[in-house]
């Protein structure tokens, strides 16, 4: 037997083993810095998460309260019993009037005013108490023809008819335009 012929494959072995232990170890390193540099960038995502849900939080609540403001600023002195005086409100728009008649809200004709209806809002005081996101969600849920519609408006038209202030009404709704501003 050749001693060389057992010996160099022996030798080739053990360097290969030595040198694929040695690539191991370093390359067992880069993994590590690989780790922990992607365990920090993890972390700084979860971080920049938790800001970005306070901010969230915050600007919910500001957007609650602002929401809150748009109706009842405007019904302070309404109260569920104020009579309806048909001929003062022909006497100022021109027109007779039947109490309730959401079509006298500049913006709201028969489909608009059915629409309101099937949803609960039968009166001029249910008008001026819904927000404007009830409003426009309302008008939404009506299909596309509806949702270009902008009620923002309406509530406040919708309180002046309410508390019989026609001539205000009226002198309001010459400046819009299809209910807008």
């Amino acid at each position: 037997m050749n001693i060389p012929c057992i010996l160099i494959p022996v030798l080739v072995g053990l360097i290969c083993g030595i040198l694929g232990y040695l690539l191991g170890k370093m390359n067992s390193k880069n993994d590590d810095s690989l780790t922990s540099s992607l365990q920090a960038d993890l972390d700084a995502c979860q971080a920049n998460t938790k800001n970005l849900n306070a901010r969230i939080a915050i600007l919910e609540a500001d957007l609650e309260a602002k929401s809150k403001i748009t109706p009842q600023s405007f019904t302070t002195t309404a109260s569920s019993s104020i009579a309806f005086d048909s001929a003062g409100a022909a006497n100022f728009l021109g027109r007779k009037i039947k109490e309730n008649d959401l079509k006298i809200v500049e913006g709201i004709g028969p489909k608009i005013e059915a629409l309101l209806n099937n949803s609960g809002i039968n009166s001029w005081y249910d008008l001026s108490e819904a927000s404007i996101e009830k409003l426009k969600s309302i008008l939404d849920a009506g299909g596309e023809n509806y949702a270009i519609h902008n009620p923002s408006t309406w509530p406040k038209q919708a309180l002046l008819a309410y508390q019989g202030k026609w001539q205000e009404l009226k002198d309001w709704q010459q400046n819009l335009l299809g209910g807008k501003e």
